[in-house]
């Protein structure tokens, strides 16, 4: 009879680790010291955006209940203390113009002639974004054909 007890209280074990295997980052794990560098603040912007992996496109989401595109990233750099505009061109003007040679992560990247989407930049020619009704948060190549014929620019958010 004990050694079904110490049995049960394994599987309980390996199965609550299990459930427990999907690590949400709390943003409040990020907190930007004051005068952090721009690029410091960019690459937790990053993992913090990393952390929604998964999430569900919603039109007009901004939570991690769902997220559209600029949602998004109005969400993860709120969670840095920065305010974005829940609009792709308001985000669109949020900080200097960086050349594609010079991406760096936490940049955020801007797609159709209308600026119509954004992601973030996350390096090694990679973005997160929300894409579209039906999908979820996910990590997509800046060289993918849809991407590389729209892509219009990028934004490095200064706050």
């Amino acid at each position: 009879m004990r050694a079904i007890a110490w049995i049960v209280l394994l599987l309980a074990v390996v199965l609550g680790v299990g459930a427990c295997s999907k690590t949400v980052l709390d943003p409040r794990d990020y907190q930007m010291p004051v005068g952090a560098p721009t690029n410091e603040r960019g690459v937790i912007a990053a993992r913090i955006a990393q952390s929604y992996l998964g999430v569900p496109y919603i039109w007009s989401g901004a939570s991690p209940s769902g997220f559209d595109c600029s949602g998004l990233t109005m969400w993860v750099y709120a969670q840095l203390g920065i305010s974005l505009p829940h609009f792709t061109g308001g985000q669109w003007v949020a900080g200097p113009h960086v050349p594609y040679d010079q991406l760096a992560p936490g940049d955020l990247v801007f797609f159709e002639p209308t600026i119509g989407h954004v992601g973030i930049y996350i390096g090694g020619g990679s973005f997160i974004h929300a894409p579209h009704t039906g999908d979820v948060v996910k990590i997509s190549s800046l060289s993918d054909s849809w991407y590389a014929a729209n892509y219009q620019g990028a934004v490095r958010v200064t706050g």
